[in-house]
């Protein structure tokens, strides 16, 4: 069992070595309302998603692969924020964001308020690799979808009764006047970073936004240098949290910043951020591969979805201040 403080002072590992780190979201459901067997659901989901980025890094695969392969297997399960389990805007729709970064020549890939795709990733992935722009929204995104042959789901599939009753609490409860206070329904998003064994490093961020948010509302995750962002001299960044605070402070960004301009270490960079960010009101947290693979998990909430796997292939994952627990 790992301490969630001892992955800032891993070792990075031999040159070639791989890293890999995923999260399912900041701000998880209360302890006392967390059963032992949906706690387990949730580290099932995220060793399953790391175990696809590890067994495409582990082959000699990209990072930008394995990132990609990670996401879209949390996308797939409807616990997570993302794909099949996003949450529902005030207007009872569905709308997603997702974005992606190639830590080699900064190329990246975005979508925000699309519904349809069955993976947003692969949405974001297809803007970068298959036009000349980095952000694409609504209809426009959609028709490159359909044109680079997408796969689209129907609206059933990814329609939630854990996300619409959901929805209507939350609904209930500004209508009363009530503060939310609740992490897990404020925010919640996907991600994954990883280095290969090439030394290159990308992230990966997919989400569904807050519960009951405006229509048309974008958080930090399509925002590259906010929610995701990635680039092979310094880091790759993938976060979750109240999103309008990461896109004031340019998250993601700041953290590669401390590290090419100040030197910073790659953990008490990200520490030091998330910390900051904790002190005006921006809860949330991140996970983050450095250019010598290794990794900072940092969060300022009550929990967050976590877990990472290295070079010697073992699967660790946690949820709240506790011990990683190995697959």
């Amino acid at each position: 069992m790992l301490s969630p403080r001892l992955m800032d002072k891993r070792s990075a590992g031999p040159a070639d070595a791989f890293s890999l780190a995923v999260h399912g979201g900041a701000g998880t459901l209360r302890r006392d309302a967390m059963s032992a067997s949906r706690g387990a659901r949730y580290h099932a989901g995220l060793r399953r998603a790391l175990g696809a980025g590890r067994d495409l890094l582990a082959a000699g695969g990209s990072a930008l692969d394995a990132v990609t392969a990670a996401v879209v297997a949390l996308e797939d399960d409807p616990l997570f924020n993302a794909g099949r389990g996003a949450v529902f805007t005030r207007a009872g729709t569905q709308e997603m964001d997702a974005a992606i970064m190639d830590g080699r020549e900064h190329r990246a890939g975005a979508v925000a308020g699309i519904f349809g795709p069955k993976n947003p990733i692969l949405a974001a992935r297809a803007v970068m690799e298959n036009s000349p722009h980095v952000l694409l929204i609504g209809e426009g995104a959609l028709a490159l979808c359909r044109a680079t042959g997408l796969a689209f789901a129907d609206p059933d599939y990814f329609r939630t009764a854990a996300r619409w009753r959901a929805l209507r609490e939350t609904l209930a409860q500004k209508e009363s006047g009530g503060a939310d206070d609740d992490d897990a329904r404020r925010h919640g998003t996907v991600g994954a970073v990883a280095r290969d064994r090439h030394g290159n490093l990308a992230a990966a961020t997919s989400t569904g936004g807050m519960t009951g948010k405006h229509p048309g509302r974008v958080g930090d995750t399509p925002i590259i240098g906010a929610g995701t962002y990635a680039d092979n001299a310094s880091c790759a960044v993938s976060a979750t949290g109240h999103g309008e605070f990461f896109v004031r402070f340019g998250v993601a960004h700041e953290i590669a910043a401390r590290i090419n301009h100040r030197g910073t270490p790659l953990a008490e960079a990200a520490r030091t951020v998330i910390d900051e960010l904790g002190r005006i009101g921006g809860s949330g947290g991140l996970v983050a591969v450095g250019r010598d693979g290794e990794l900072a998990l940092p969060f300022n909430c009550s929990g967050m979805y976590r877990g990472y796997v290295n070079h010697d292939g073992i699967v660790y994952t946690a949820i709240y201040d506790e011990a990683y627990q190995p697959a």
